[in-house]
C-alpha cells in the first residue's frame, strides 16, 4: 500500500499463479434487465503442496452460487467482498462452477458485458472479465474458452464469441435460440469477447499460403453495410502482408470484425473475433476523409497482427504490455508504410512521438516503456508503451538488419507459441537468433525519459578526417529521481554531404551509416573526407532522443533543399520554421520590431517552386508545427504569445507567396472520381494546404473565402469538405453559422459525421470558442456516456485548442475539471484521459500555472475519486 492507502502494484513481485485454469464453459442468458452467467472451469493447483485458497477477482458482480464438484458451497467455506471471491480450501484438481448476475444496460463505463444501443458487446482488456464472472483476471492464465450464448430471437438473431461456431439451437423457452463457439487455443480472459444483437453481416473469403480458406465477416448495423469495403479490403491486405513479410498464417476457419458506436479504445485484437469502435471500420467518400481511410487500414491491420504478436503469444503481467502493443504497433506502422508512402507514414510517426510521447516523458506520467509500477493499469495504455515501445523495436531491426530481425521473430515464436512471456525474453529470441549481445540496449525498458543528444563536430583539412563527438544525457523522470541512468545503445543514422548536394558514403548504394552510441560521450572519426561536410543526422528519426541544436540556419535551409534522405528534409525544414516561430515569439516578449529568418522563406520557395514527387511530402514540409509541439521547446510557455507567433509567420508566408499558393491549389485539383491512392490523398492534402495559407490572410480576400465556400458546397467528398468547414470555423460571421447549419442538417442522421462537427467548433481559434463548446453540450446529438462524442468536443478543445484551452481567465482549465469530475461517475477511463492538457502545469508561465493546479487540487478533493482519475492527479499535483 502507498501512504494514500492506494493499492500499488510492483513488477518486482510478480509471482506465477498458484491455480490454473485449463478450460473455461461459460453459459451466458441474455435478457432485458439482466444477464445471467454460468462458468464451469477445471481447476488445478500448480504445487500440490501449497495449500493456499483460490482467490477469484470480480465487480459488480451479484453471486448466485458456488459449487466445487457439483457440491454447492456454504458461505464459511469461502470469502466475498467487493473486489474478490476467495475459495478457502480447494482440493488439488476440482470443477469449479459459479452463478452470477449482472446488468449491462446499466454499465455506462464501458468495461465487461455492457450495452451498445441495442447490441451486447463486452470489453475485457485489461482487467473488464471480472466485470463477467469471478475469475483469476490476469494474463498469465491460459485456457481453453467454450462459450454458450442464449438470447431472444428478434432481438439477438446475431449471437458471437471467440473461435469456431460448433453448435446451433432453439431453447424449450419461446422465442429464443443459443449458439455455441469454441476456441481451440488457450488463451487469457482479456482476450474474451462476445456480441449479440441485430447486426448484418458483409461476407468475403482469404486464401491462405497453405490453401486454406478463412471466412471473414465485417458486422454492422444494417444502415452501414455500404462502409465496410475498405475495411475488408484492408483486413485482406494486412493477412497477405504478415503472411509475405513474418511467414504467419491465420489459424481459425473465420476472422470476424464487429463495429459499435459506443466503445472505450479504436479496437480490441479478441481472438478470432475483434471488437472494433465503429469509427475504424465505416468509410465512404461521402461520409470519410482521407485521414478516416488511412486509420481504418492501419488499426484493422494492428489488430490482425495481434493474432500472434498478443494473442498466440501473449503478454505475463501487464507490465509487459509493451511486449504486444509496442511490437504491433511497430508492424502497423511497417505495413502503413509499404501500403502508402514509407517517408509520409515516417513522418507521422514521429510526429505522434514528439508531440504526444515526448511530452508525457517530460511529464508527472513519465514512465519507461516496461513500467515498474502502477495503481490503476488502464492509465498505461499509453504513447509510451505503444509508440515509444515500437521505437525500441525498429531500432532492434536497425541494430540486427531486416533478415536478423526475421530471425528474431521467427524464434520468438517457436520458443514461445502459447505461452504468456516478457520483454525480456523478446530481446532473448533477437540475441540468440543473431549472435547479438542487447544486454545494454534493455537500458530502453527500464528506464524513463527521453534520452539528449549533444552533438559537435570538427574537421580537419590537413589530414581529410572528420570528427563527430555525441554526448547522450537521460534526464531525471518522477520515480526515477536521482538514479544514474545508464547510457543507452543508441542507433545513430548518418549521412554527410558535400556542399553541392552529394552523399559522401556510397557503399553497396548506400548513403546512410548506422553509428553505434553506447558510452555517454563518444566520437566517431571518419576517414578521407576531402571537403567539410553537411551532416545529415539522425537520418530516419533512427532512435526516439531529443537532439540539441548544433546546426547553424545556413546547413538546415540547405538540408531542407538538397538531403537525400527526404526524411531529413522534412525534419530540417520543421526544425527551420519552428526556430523561426519562436524567434518571433521572444520579439514579442521582447516588445522588439518584428524581423523575420529570410533563409527560411527562401527555403519554403525553394519547396514550393521545385518539381513535385510526393505531393503528400511537400504539403508536411510546408505545415507549420503544432503549438502543442513548439511549447516543448519553450521553459516557460505563453500561450498567447506562441499562437500570435506562429500565425505572424504563416500570414507572412501567405502574403509573400500567395499566387505560388494558389497555383498549388488549382494544379492539384483532382477531376473524376474519388480515388484514395497515395497520389490522390497526397494532392488533396497539398491542396487544402495551400488553402490554409490562403485563408490565413487578414481577412482572408473574397476571392479566397469563395475558393472556400464553394470547395464546401461542391466536393462530393468528405475530406474537402471538412477542411473548408474547419478554415472557415476560424472567421465567425453569418458564412460561417450558415455552413455549419447546413451540414447539420446534411449529417444529423451519421453519428461519426457528426462527431467532425462537434471537434471542428472545438477547435476554432476564434474567442467564443469556449462558449460554443458549453453550449454544444445541451446538443441533442451529444452525449456524455458516449466516448466518440467525448472525445470530439471535450478532448477536441482542451488537447486540440491550445490557444483556447489556455485562456488567461483560467475557465478552460475549470470547465475541463467540471468535465472530468462530471465523467469520473460514469466512465473514469475516459474521464482520466481527459487529465492530460492539465498534468503539465508546470511548462506554463506562472499565472497559468497557478490556475490549472487549483483544478487539479480540485479534482482531487472529490470523494470517492476513481483509482483511474486519482491516480493521474496526484501523481500531477
Amino acid at each position: 500500500m502507498n501512504q494514500a492507502g492506494k493499492t500499488v502494484f510492483f513488477r518486482k513481485d510478480y509471482k506465477a499463479p498458484e491455480y490454473s485454469i485449463e478450460k473455461i464453459d461459460l453459459n451466458f442468458q441474455l435478457y432485458d434487465t439482466k444477464t445471467k452467467v454460468t462458468a464451469i472451469s477445471c481447476v488445478r493447483r500448480n504445487n500440490k503442496e501449497n495449500r493456499s485458497p483460490l482467490i477469484l477477482n470480480g465487480e459488480n458482480l451479484q453471486l448466485i452460487s458456488v459449487k466445487i464438484d457439483g457440491n454447492v458451497l456454504s458461505s464459511s467455506e469461502y470469502i466475498l467482498d467487493n473486489t474478490s471471491l476467495t475459495v478457502l480450501t480447494p482440493p488439488a484438481v476440482f470443477e469449479l462452477e459459479i452463478v452470477t448476475e449482472i446488468y449491462p444496460q446499466e454499465n455506462k463505463a464501458l468495461e465487461g458485458l455492457y450495452q451498445s444501443g441495442p447490441i451486447f458487446c463486452t470489453q475485457c482488456e485489461a482487467e473488464g472479465f471480472r466485470k463477467i464472472t469471478y475469475y483469476p483476471d490476469r494474463p498469465d492464465i491460459l485456457a481453453v474458452f467454450t462459450t454458450r450464448i442464449e438470447a431472444d430471437v428478434e432481438k439477438c438473431p446475431v449471437m458471437l464469441s471467440n473461435g469456431n461456431l460448433i453448435e446451433t439451437g432453439s431453447v424449450e423457452e419461446g422465442g429464443r435460440h443459443f449458439v455455441v463457439w469454441k476456441d481451440p487455443f488457450p488463451k487469457p480472459c482479456y482476450l474474451f469477447a462476445l456480441v449479440a444483437g441485430r447486426l448484418s453481416c458483409v461476407n468475403d473469403e482469404f486464401i491462405t499460403s497453405s490453401g486454406r480458406a478463412v471466412d471473414l465477416k465485417i458486422y454492422v448495423e444494417e444502415k452501414n453495410l455500404n462502409k465496410c469495403d475498405h475495411a475488408m479490403v484492408s483486413l485482406k491486405k494486412a493477412m497477405e502482408w504478415d503472411e509475405k513479410t513474418y511467414g504467419l498464417e491465420y489459424d481459425l476457419d473465420t476472422y470476424m470484425i464487429v463495429a459499435v458506436d459506443d466503445f472505450n479504445m479504436g479496437a480490441m485484437e479478441n481472438k478470432g473475433l475483434n471488437i472494433f469502435n465503429s469509427k475504424y471500420v465505416l468509410t465512404s467518400p461521402e461520409t470519410a476523409t482521407d485521414e478516416d481511410y488511412i486509420g481504418v487500414e492501419g488499426v484493422i491491420a494492428h489488430e490482425y497482427f495481434h493474432n500472434w504478436t498478443g494473442n498466440r503469444v501473449t503478454c505475463r503481467d501487464w507490465f509487459q504490455l509493451s511486449l504486444k502493443e509496442g511490437l504491433t504497433v511497430f508492424r502497423d506502422q511497417n505495413f502503413s508504410a509499404e501500403m502508402n508512402s514509407p517517408t509520409v507514414q515516417r513522418i507521422k510517426d514521429v510526429q505522434i512521438l514528439r508531440n504526444f510521447q515526448f511530452r508525457e516523458d517530460s511529464g508527472p506520467m513519465a514512465h519507461p516503456v516496461r513500467p515498474e509500477t502502477y495503481e490503476e493499469i488502464n492509465n498505461f495504455y499509453t504513447v509510451t508503451v505503444y509508440n515509444k515501445g515500437a521505437e525500441v523495436v525498429r531500432m532492434v531491426q536497425t541494430l540486427l538488419g531486416r533478415e536478423g530481425f526475421r530471425k528474431g521473430m521467427d524464434l520468438y515464436f517457436h520458443r514461445h507459441d502459447g505461452q504468456a512471456v516478457t520483454c525480456d525474453d523478446f530481446i532473448a529470441a533477437m540475441a540468440d537468433a543473431t549472435g547479438t549481445d542487447l544486454e545494454q540496449f534493455k537500458n530502453w525498458y527500464c528506464q524513463a525519459g527521453t534520452p539528449v543528444l549533444e552533438v559537435s563536430s570538427h574537421w580537419e583539412a590537413d589530414s581529410s578526417s572528420f570528427h563527430l563527438t555525441v554526448t547522450q544525457n537521460c534526464p531525471d523522470t518522477p520515480g526515477q529521481k536521482g538514479k544514474n541512468k545508464k547510457p543507452f545503445h543508441i542507433p545513430l543514422a548518418l549521412g554527410l554531404m558535400t556542399e553541392n548536394g552529394k552523399d559522401l558514403f556510397g557503399k553497396n548504394g548506400c548513403k546512410t551509416e548506422i553509428l553505434h552510441l553506447k558510452e555517454q560521450k563518444q566520437t566517431f572519426t571518419f576517414t578521407n573526407i576531402a571537403e567539410k561536410p553537411v551532416v545529415s543526422f539522425l537520418r530516419d528519426f533512427s532512435a526516439p532522443v531529443d537532439v540539441k541544436t548544433f546546426q547553424q540556419d545556413e546547413e538546415l535551409a540547405f538540408l531542407m533543399k538538397y538531403d537525400s534522405n527526404l526524411y531529413n528534409r522534412w525534419e530540417s525544414a520543421t526544425r527551420l520554421s519552428a526556430s523561426t516561430i519562436l524567434d518571433v515569439v521572444r520579439q514579442l516578449e521582447k516588445g522588439t520590431p518584428i524581423q523575420f529568418n529570410e533563409l527560411f522563406f527562401d527555403g519554403v520557395l525553394h519547396s514550393i517552386t521545385e518539381k513535385i514527387e510526393d505531393p503528400a511530402l511537400l504539403a508536411l514540409a510546408l505545415e507549420l508545427p503544432p503549438e502543442t509541439a513548439l511549447a516543448l521547446q519553450l521553459d516557460s510557455v505563453d500561450p498567447d504569445l506562441l499562437f500570435q507567433g506562429r500565425t505572424i509567420i504563416k500570414r507572412e508566408l501567405a502574403t509573400r507567396f500567395q499566387n505560388e499558393f494558389l497555383f498549388l491549389y488549382i494544379n492539384n485539383q483532382e477531376a473524376g472520381k474519388y480515388r484514395i491512392s497515395p497520389e490522390a490523398m497526397g494532392r488533396r492534402r497539398l491542396k487544402n494546404c495551400a488553402l490554409s495559407y490562403l485563408m490565413s490572410l487578414n481577412p482572408p480576400q473574397d476571392k479566397f473565402l469563395q475558393l472556400c465556400i464553394d470547395q464546401f458546397s461542391k466536393s462530393a467528398n468528405m475530406t474537402d469538405t471538412i477542411t473548408a468547414l474547419r478554415l472557415i470555423s476560424h472567421h465567425p460571421g453569418t458564412t460561417r453559422d450558415a455552413l455549419f447549419t447546413d451540414f447539420y442538417r446534411k449529417w444529423e442522421h451519421d453519428s461519426l459525421v457528426m462527431d467532425k462537427w462537434f471537434a471542428i467548433q472545438a477547435m476554432s481559434s476564434h474567442e467564443n470558442c469556449l462558449s460554443t463548446v458549453k453550449h454544444l453540450l445541451s446538443d441533442r446529438l451529444f452525449s456524455m456516456e458516449n466516448p466518440n462524442k467525448v472525445r470530439a468536443l471535450i478532448g477536441a478543445f482542451s488537447s486540440g485548442n491550445h490557444v483556447q484551452f489556455h485562456a488567461i481567465n483560467g475557465e478552460g482549465y475549470s470547465f475541463l475539471a467540471d468535465m472530468i469530475l462530471q465523467l469520473d461517475s460514469i466512465n473514469p477511463q475516459i474521464a482520466a484521459r481527459l487529465v492530460s492538457p492539465l498534468t503539465n502545469w508546470k511548462r506554463y508561465e506562472k499565472r497559468r500555472q497557478i490556475l490549472m493546479k487549483k483544478e487539479l487540487e480540485r479534482i482531487a478533493k472529490k470523494p470517492g475519486l476513481s483509482p483511474d482519475v486519482s491516480e493521474i492527479v496526484n501523481k500531477s499535483r
